[in-house]
């Protein structure tokens, strides 16, 4: 398993009563990776080495 970029225990406080499975925390982490690498690409397209929140 690849290095989490998500804290299993935050998940679990903001599921609201939901069970949350085992595999979630991982595949949001696969999920928010690739939001993070498609702000980036916008910021160095912008000309900029700060991701910003409006690269989202």
């Amino acid at each position: 398993m690849a290095e989490l970029l998500v804290v299993r225990s935050k998940i679990k406080g903001c599921a609201e009563g939901c069970n949350v499975s085992g595999d979630f925390a991982e595949a949001l982490s696969k999920e928010v990776e690739v939001l993070i690498k498609k702000a980036a690409a916008r910021a160095k397209a912008n000309k900029r080495s700060t991701i910003k929140a409006r690269d989202l």
